[in-house]
């Protein structure tokens, strides 16, 4: 078990921008970070992570936390692998204590499919440089690709050994589990390795764990497939991984754009000659779960094809979904029988690199060239050519950039850009009414809503950040208020004098109605609070952000995150400065303000109740007791008038 000293040094180190940022393409805005969210399709960022903080916070589907909370969420994370991630990035050496045998083999177990992946991986590795037909076969094919003994060790890649069941048979020997063997697909239900006589790629997540394995046979006479791939398993999903995605998102992000290639050895080649942004598609046609990987990035693509036209062809059709995603496609032809490794490896790096960059054209403008020439002056192949460029047209989302690829195609087939426009428009109805059929096969968010299948994020995305989350229920708004105090600013002093903070200010005067709370969550932040305080401990944001209870994490994070910031351009461009604290500052007239608030709506509540009372009293004729609750309510109205005035409120 990590140590509580050791968690809480690794969260007072980490930085949640350095985390996040791995995995989105954040940009300054202000003192805070946006970018597209990562946990759900957004083509505006409102994804926002905030450095001072130490938090992120998505004001599209509401997710947020911390690092540790975002690799949890990512990644899949166990709370003690997160902390152990950050401990290794940040060279800290965390404290554990002994755990029971028991605990021990829990974790083996949890870990146990990624510790296997990186056993077999060391195995080939061993296979290609420590055996004769892996250096002979193996390793001399690697080298011929022109790949260095570096490069070759970083990508893991190795050989499969000839032998029926050599992999399968020292995993037993070394304690490794035959059923996980054979679920990871490294051992088949006979017993034998999968993989045989094959150079071997392993596939790595987004974080550099091994998930997966391709094997390349070589044996050109060989009655089986070129690849062979391991299966998919509980961390391996062909469609949602890209091979190379984490040895270039860094260099993506940085380039802001994304070079798609068809197969292993051209990401491996590119990326040893310094085009390090470069990702294939691991195996499979082309997803819209891996352009989204693609797009936390960049929304910028470049896809190189081998200089063969008939199989360009074939690949165009799947393109369509970067259209639809809202990707900005290049497209580059290599010269005739090149592939990127064979191109790169015959001009250089940097006549590689110039080629793409001069060769680049835009997916629609090279579709279009390439069918035309294909159609030549044949009117039947003409007109498939219109709708097959019209559908393409139609996937493009911005209004703006569609308008523009309709104006360029109708003028290089020639043809009047207000018939493309109009077929265009077809496409777009036709596009408009299946989704809105699909939509209507769905649960509405009420009806989702009443069968507890939504969240309220989902049922009213522009719900204010700060407000609640569903329907308001007693006092909950106030209640609310208070807890958004005690979370932000409970830590401040509120008199200078006697040093008395806001948390024992606000807490002191609400003590005898926090059993009374309506929200129960609300009145947990207050009793955490009144505890820390009971305790001499201290209370900040950092205390309920990092909460062991996910509820009072996360609502100390939509507390403490807001869409909107004071913009600098105020003080920079025209010098025109705040004549008042901003609001995070002005803590003193706020909880002063939120606890009259709070007051008032429980006196009105007190109002309410005892004129029922008087209702009920005055027909039973008991006069001393109607008349009592009579001067009770006198108080009550003058206590409320009084509040009611001090906060500017018309009471009717």
């Amino acid at each position: 078990m990590i140590s509580q000293r050791s968690v809480q040094e690794v969260l007072d180190t980490v930085k949640v921008e350095d985390i996040v940022g791995d995995y989105v393409n954040l940009k300054r805005r202000g003192t805070n970070l946006i970018g597209l969210c990562p946990f759900h399709n957004e083509k505006t960022p409102s994804f926002s992570v905030s450095p001072s903080k130490g938090i992120y916070k998505c004001f599209g589907c509401g997710q947020g936390g911390n690092a540790v909370q975002f690799l949890m969420e990512h990644e899949q994370f166990t709370f003690p692998e997160a902390i152990r991630h950050l401990a290794q990035r940040y060279n800290i050496k965390l404290e554990e204590t002994e755990t029971s045998l028991e605990a021990i083999q829990e974790k083996q177990l949890a870990d146990s499919l990624y510790i296997i992946n990186e056993y077999a991986k060391k195995f080939y590795a061993e296979q290609l440089f420590l055996t004769d037909r892996g250096k002979s076969v193996g390793l001399s094919y690697f080298k011929q690709r022109g790949f260095h003994e570096e490069t070759i060790r970083k990508f893991g890649l190795g050989f499969a050994s000839e032998k029926r069941d050599a992999f399968t048979l020292r995993a037993i020997n070394d304690g490794h589990n035959i059923e996980l063997l054979r679920k990871l697909g490294l051992t088949t239900q006979y017993d034998t390795d999968f993989f045989r006589d094959r150079v071997m790629f392993t596939i790595h997540n987004l974080s550099g764990k091994e998930v997966a394995f391709a094997g390349r046979i070589l044996n050109k006479d060989a009655k089986a497939p070129k690849y062979i791939n391991s299966p998919e398993t509980d961390i391996y999903n062909k469609s949602k991984t890209l091979y190379g995605l984490f040895f270039a998102k860094k260099a993506i992000r940085d380039a802001d754009e994304c070079i798609l290639v068809e197969g292993y050895t051209d990401v491996i080649s590119l990326h040893q000659s310094g085009i390090e942004n470069v990702v294939a598609s691991s195996g499979t046609s082309l997803t819209v779960e891996q352009i989204r990987l693609i797009k936390r990035y960049t929304p910028q693509v470049k896809v190189l094809y081998d200089g063969d036209v008939a199989g360009v062809k074939a690949a165009l059709r799947g393109l369509d979904l970067l259209l639809e995603q809202d990707m900005n496609v290049k497209i580059v032809l290599l010269p005739d029988k090149e592939d990127p490794d064979s191109y790169l490896t015959r001009v250089g790096s940097a006549a590689f690199q110039a080629y793409i960059t001069d060769a680049a054209k835009d997916f629609i403008t090279f579709k279009t060239d390439l069918l035309l020439k294909d159609a030549g002056n044949d009117p039947v192949k003409k007109a498939a050519l219109v709708k097959d460029i019209v559908a393409s047209i139609g996937k493009i989302p911005d209004p703006v950039k569609r308008a523009f690829f309709t104006q360029e195609c109708a003028r290089m087939m020639g043809l009047d850009e207000q018939l493309l426009v109009q077929e265009t428009n077809k496409v777009l109805i036709q596009t408009l009414k299946k989704r809105q059929q699909r939509e209507d096969a769905q649960p509405r968010p009420s009806e989702k809503a009443e069968e507890g299948l939504i969240s309220v994020s989902e049922a009213d995305p522009v719900a204010p950040t700060n407000a609640p989350t569903a329907a308001a229920v007693g006092d909950e708004f106030q209640e609310r208020d208070i807890a958004r105090i005690l979370v932000l600013a409970g830590g401040e002093i509120f008199d200078e004098a006697t040093q008395l903070t806001v948390a024992e200010y606000v807490i002191g005067s609400i003590e005898d109605v926090i059993e009374s709370f309506d929200h129960a969550l609300y009145q947990r932040i207050v009793l955490e609070a009144r505890s820390q305080l009971l305790n001499k401990l201290p209370l900040d944001a950092q205390f309920f952000l990092r909460h062991a209870d996910p509820a009072i994490s996360q609502l100390a994070v939509s507390l403490s995150a807001s869409p909107y910031e004071f913009s600098e351009n105020w003080e920079k461009r025209w010098e025109i400065y705040l004549n008042q604290k901003t609001p995070e500052q002005n803590f003193l007239k706020d909880s002063a303000q939120a606890l009259q608030r709070f007051k008032l709506r429980k006196i009105m509540r007190l109002c309410a109740q005892n004129l029922q009372r008087i209702t009920e009293l005055s027909q039973s004729q008991d006069a001393d007791q109607l008349m009592a609750h009579l001067k009770v309510q006198q108080r009550l109205n003058d206590m409320r008038n009084a509040l009611a005035k001090e906060l500017g409120t018309v009471v009717l």
